[in-house]
């Protein structure tokens, strides 16, 4: 059974450990990594599969070479090369995740992908922002009947509504997108978040974070504005790869997940009721007291009741009610003022 549904159905996000390329090539780290992405609170382990040939062609002219960023002056097709998850892998890290008790989710790039996953039993699929224009391969995915987690990194509405629409064409309502600024790693100014809770109204369809800034915060902001998932690449201390550098350590990654989680419950409301130690507090509120002896009869006076803490009197509110008013009775300094008062 995959959980994302049920997680957020219960008020709590879902949090996704992407691995990608952080498994740096060996299958050793990759099973690490997804112990340590359950011990450290992750609801899911997520990977991609494909392969070079999945995504692009071996081609050295201009067009498929990177142009400044984290991988400058890469061959597209040699970087799918270093950073591919091997599908004779892919069988062992889902059981894995099967035995650390956390779901198991792949992106797959193409309809050969979408088959490999089906054959292995996968519960989910999640659809890469880069991808989210490739209709055709969002409606193969979907045809599945499994939920679909899409990311919309450079995406406009209409790009987005076209990728739900495909979605729905083939009978499937299970979609989660999550909101993404594709840069790497991403900067404040660019992400954007306040998107999250417009995309709830324009798509009226859960919202998440796929997270590619630095630290916790991004992250906390989302969850704050609304967003039900975050996914957030975990890697290895030590291990280089392709995404290392805009990745966080499992240290960092447990402590976001306590982050987001406590945001979560600060940001719940609105609920004006008072918390029960909030009620206990309230006797030290101000409220209405004698500050000098008060003779039957005497007029109540600024000088002679005022609004001071405790709370035991009645709220300050009432002073005008009293004022000028004759005294029923002898009154001590310190003593509140109660509704005995307001005749």
């Amino acid at each position: 059974m995959f959980h994302l549904f049920e997680k957020i159905n219960s008020g709590k996000p879902y949090i996704i450990a992407e691995m990608s390329a952080n498994h740096g090539g060996n299958i050793d780290n990759a099973l690490e990594l997804v112990r340590g992405a359950a011990n450290a609170g992750a609801d899911c382990l997520k990977i991609q599969t494909y392969t070079p040939d999945s995504l692009t062609i071996d081609c050295d002219n201009e067009f498929f070479k990177i142009k400044g960023g984290l991988w400058d002056g890469y061959k597209l097709y040699d970087l799918y090369a270093d950073a591919y998850t091997p599908y004779d892998w892919q069988p062992r890290i889902k059981e894995e995740c099967k035995k650390c008790g956390i779901d198991f989710l792949s992106t797959p790039f193409d309809n050969a992908a979408v088959d490999f996953l089906e054959d292995m039993g996968a519960e989910a699929y999640k659809i890469a922002s880069f991808e989210l224009v490739d209709l055709q391969l969002i409606e193969y995915a979907a045809s599945k009947k499994k939920p679909m987690i899409i990311s919309t990194g450079m995406a406009n509405p209409e790009e987005i509504q076209d990728a739900v629409d495909a979605c729905k064409k083939v009978g499937n309502n299970q979609i989660v997108l999550l909101k993404c600024c594709s840069e790497y790693p991403a900067n404040w100014e660019d992400m954007h978040l306040g998107n999250i809770p417009d995309m709830q109204k324009r798509f009226n369809l859960p919202i998440g974070l796929s997270d590619h800034s630095c630290g916790s915060l991004g992250a906390v902001v989302g969850v704050t504005l609304g967003a039900c998932v975050v996914e957030k690449h975990v890697k290895l201390e030590g291990v280089e790869s392709a995404d290392s550098k805009f990745s966080m350590t499992l240290v960092e990654f447990e402590q976001m997940v306590k982050d987001v989680n406590n945001a979560v419950l600060i940001a719940k409301g609105p609920d004006y009721t008072l918390t029960s130690k909030e009620k206990d507090s309230t006797i030290f509120r101000r409220s209405l007291f004698a500050v000098k002896d008060i003779k039957l009869g005497e007029k109540f006076s600024h000088e002679n009741i005022k609004p001071i803490r405790p709370g035991y009197g009645i709220l300050p509110k009432n002073i005008n009610r009293l004022l000028g008013k004759n005294a029923p009775r002898d009154i001590k300094r310190g003593e509140p003022i109660t509704e005995e008062f307001l005749g």
